[in-house]
């Protein structure tokens, strides 16, 4: 049984004075941190907190994020991150409905501060806070108990929050480790948002096996090569607009990255082409993609040496199952379906999430007999590689982010023109998928320009989510036999001719 306390006492026991930590010009040893985590603990406990308590945290990646969370659930809280993109509606939604009591920040959130006891500023709040004796970490911890809620999805129903248990999170490390054996002498840059899975997933990773972090606060490849130059840094982690962008920057302009030796990748589908691009930039490191899910705390499968596989039809996929999860291709009765036909990834481990909060119909869909149903379509090959081919879900990942289409289309149908509206991903070069609307407007408002409808849009839903483009069209939307849009029709012209590594 291991709860979050242990990386940081076996990091303590074995390398108490390394570097555990850097964040700009300010380093921290392991028994430093966790001193601050164990100080952090006794702050909130000293705000009234109690165990199973809220804490979240809206913040770029710094260290103080990092004690947050790894010390709150160290101390029995339970951590809350917040994603930086949410619009208003979305973050006061994710407060109210995880009953967060007290919110860390390193931003202006005035508007949000009726939806909780205690707002606490990164800087001089922040460590006044920790001007209190330390609590002790680990203690009457269970693996059992929640560590985390992660907030998928959108605004009021649709956003759910994934409740992630110290047993999850801990698994999930061991089966990343499995995937990228890590060692002390590993400098580990953190550059996707630590709010998501794939941000936070190596953080205790790289404590367990007291290796070093670099935190970045926000993505720049330029500050990302020169950070690897500098601290001789061997892994990162990032969605496939940041491996474009650094790849564009060091072959436009280059630093010494002979010390990278791996550079993982996941969130959103990714062109074979950046693949190529990125190891040319990085080619002592090894290229590899990992597939998941928040629910699954988050990694399922990892495609390794994907350098090798490029001019290989298993570029496309998504790669083996990770030691520690089984990934099974099931039919709609739970039947395993036969190599290369086509179902539901189904994936049953230790990471596999506890539920939903409060959302026991919509736990009860997506968890059977403790598997977790992805909504995702796909098939395996004859060697157990995986390849996605559709989502069930009718989600679209754009840049690392999840877009559920009836959320967007929700937004649609609030404006007085709106007769009709469909929601899909379309091929983009940067993002990887580009959300995309095609809109039939009522008689009235036949001459709607489609710049309208994306203005509404971006004042009720975050920016990544908005449509890039909107098609109006004057004759009702495709439609099935039972009155279901066929969405596959209004996609399959942008499609056409896209690189299907990318679909």
């Amino acid at each position: 049984m291991h709860t979050f306390a242990d990386p940081l006492a076996r990091a303590v026991q074995i390398a108490a004075d390394k570097v555990a930590l850097i964040d700009g010009s300010q380093t921290f040893t392991f028994g430093e941190l966790q001193n601050r985590c164990a100080r952090l603990v006794a702050g909130l406990r000293g705000l009234g907190l109690e165990k199973g308590d809220r804490v979240a945290i809206l913040a770029d990646n710094c260290h103080e994020y990092i004690e947050t969370y790894v010390g709150a659930p160290s101390g029995g809280l339970v951590v809350v991150p917040l994603n930086t993109r949410h619009a208003e509606p979305e973050l006061r939604y994710a407060l109210e409905d995880s009953q967060t009591r007290v919110l860390i920040t390193d931003r202006d959130v005035s508007g949000l501060a009726d939806t909780v006891e205690r707002v606490i500023n990164v800087g001089a709040e922040y460590e006044a806070l920790l001007d209190a004796e330390p609590a002790g970490l680990g203690q009457d911890l269970v693996e059992t108990d929640l560590a985390g809620l992660f907030y998928t999805g959108g605004t009021t129903g649709k956003s759910k929050g994934v409740m992630l248990s110290h047993r999850n999170l801990i698994a999930n490390t061991f089966h990343w480790l499995t995937s990228v054996p890590q060692s002390s002498k590993d400098v580990t840059l953190i550059m996707a948002p630590l709010f998501h899975a794939a941000g936070s997933n190596g953080v205790l990773g790289s404590i367990w096996t007291a290796g070093c972090q670099i935190t970045l606060g926000t993505f720049n490849p330029g500050e990302v090569l020169d950070l690897i130059e500098k601290y001789n840094v061997s892994l990162t982690l990032g969605v496939p607009t940041m491996l474009a962008a650094m790849a564009e920057e060091q072959h436009a302009n280059p630093r010494k990255v002979d010390s990278v030796r791996s550079v993982a990748h996941g969130g959103s589908p990714i062109a074979t082409e950046v693949v190529r691009r990125t190891w040319t930039a990085f080619p002592s490191a090894e290229m590899i993609e990992v597939y998941g899910a928040t629910e699954l705390s988050p990694l399922t499968t990892a495609l390794r040496d994907e350098q090798d596989l490029l001019d290989n039809d298993r570029a496309r996929s998504c790669g083996q199952s990770i030691p520690g999860t089984d990934v099974r291709i099931l039919d709609t009765d739970g039947l395993e379906v036969g190599r290369g036909e086509i179902g539901e990834v189904v994936v049953r481990g230790p990471n596999v999430m506890v539920g939903y909060w409060n959302k026991p119909e919509q736990t009860a869909a997506v968890l059977k007999d403790g598997a977790y149903w992805t909504g995702d379509l796909g098939y395996m090959d004859d060697e157990g590689y995986v390849f996605l081919v559709d989502r069930s879900k009718d989600m679209i990942v754009s840049g690392g982010e999840n877009v559920y289409c009836t959320e967007v289309e929700e937004v649609l149908y609030q404006h007085q023109a709106v007769l009709e509206a469909a929601v899909y991903g379309i091929p983009d070069e940067k993002w990887g998928e580009a959300v995309h609307a095609t809109v039939v407007p009522r008689a009235e408002h036949s001459n709607v320009a489609p710049q309208e409808l994306i203005d509404f849009c971006r004042e009720r839903i975050a920016g990544y989510k908005v449509p890039k483009g909107v098609a109006i069209q004057q004759d009702p939307l495709p439609k099935s036999g039972p009155g279901k849009v066929l969405k596959r029709e209004l996609r399959a012209p942008y499609w056409e001719d896209a690189d299907r590594s990318v679909n």
